[in-house]
């Protein structure tokens, strides 16, 4: 009886050694796999990040401006821009609003 009992403890031991290492291990797999994804993005955000400092200075912006635009683009006053909307096939022209906090 004892022997039996014996026995059937260590099989349910080693078969839940068995079963909590399989785990841990899909667990490590999701984790790497997390990892991984988090660096591509993080990698991705940098090269993203630096697009845009790059681009958008002021001096940047200027340079291309006479480089590819030269005389194309026109300086206009703030007060002739207008805001068009449209709302369900009415069309309407407001004058742009500028709001300060």
């Amino acid at each position: 009886m004892k022997k039996i009992v014996l026995v059937f403890v260590i099989f349910s031991l080693i078969l839940s050694t068995a079963i909590i290492k399989n785990s841990a291990k899909k667990n490590e797999d999701k984790i790497f796999t997390l990892n991984e994804n988090i660096r591509i993005l993080n990698s991705e955000l940098e090269k993203i990040k630096l697009e845009f400092d790059y681009l958008s200075s002021s001096d940047k912006l200027l340079e291309y401006q006479s480089l590819y635009f030269e005389n194309d683009l026109v300086q206009k006053k703030i007060e002739n821009i207008k805001v068009l909307t449209i709302n369900n096939k009415n069309k309407t022209i407001k004058n742009l609003k500028i709001i300060k906090d």
